[in-house]
C-alpha cells in the first residue's frame, strides 16, 4: 500500500480585510483563541484547543482556503503531477516552510503546504518573534 500523501489538515484559512476586526469577531465574540500573529495574519485554536488545525485569519492575498500538510511540498507536488494533477501555483516560500496549489484531474484546487522551516515562535503576547522547531 501506498504511504498517503496528506498529512492532515494544516489550517482553515479566511480572509479579513482588517486583521483586528478579524481578531474582534473571531477571537472575542466567537471564543477563538489567540495562538499567534503577526502583520498580516493571526493563527487562532479550534474548540478543542489543539494546535492543528489552526483558524488563519489573513489580510493578505494568499490563495489558503483549507490547506493541507504534507512533508515536502516539492516531493508533494512530483508525485500529484506524476498521478496526473497539475500545478496551479508554483511553490512559494513561506515564513514556516513552502505552499503551493495542485489541481486534481477533476479541477479541484488543493493548497499544499509544509512547515520544513519550523513553526511560530511566539512571546508572551503572541506576537510571532521568530521560526524554530
Amino acid at each position: 500500500m501506498t504511504e498517503p500523501l496528506f498529512e492532515n489538515i494544516d489550517c482553515f484559512g479566511v480572509q479579513v480585510p482588517d486583521l483586528d476586526e478579524g481578531l474582534r469577531f473571531y477571537q472575542e465574540q466567537l471564543g477563538h483563541r489567540l495562538l499567534w500573529r503577526s502583520p498580516t495574519s493571526a493563527g487562532l485554536a479550534f474548540a478543542d484547543g489543539a494546535q492543528m488545525p489552526e483558524l488563519v485569519l489573513h489580510t493578505d492575498d494568499w490563495p489558503i482556503a483549507t490547506a493541507l500538510k504534507v512533508k515536502s511540498v516539492a516531493e508533494a507536488i512530483e508525485r500529484f503531477t506524476a498521478c496526473g494533477g497539475t500545478v496551479v501555483e508554483p511553490p512559494v516560500e513561506i515564513p514556516i516552510g513552502w505552499l503551493a496549489v495542485v489541481s486534481d484531474p477533476w479541477s479541484n484546487h488543493i493548497v499544499l503546504l509544509d512547515s520544513t522551516k519550523g513553526q511560530f515562535q511566539t512571546d508572551a503576547d503572541h506576537q510571532v518573534v521568530g521560526v524554530g522547531s
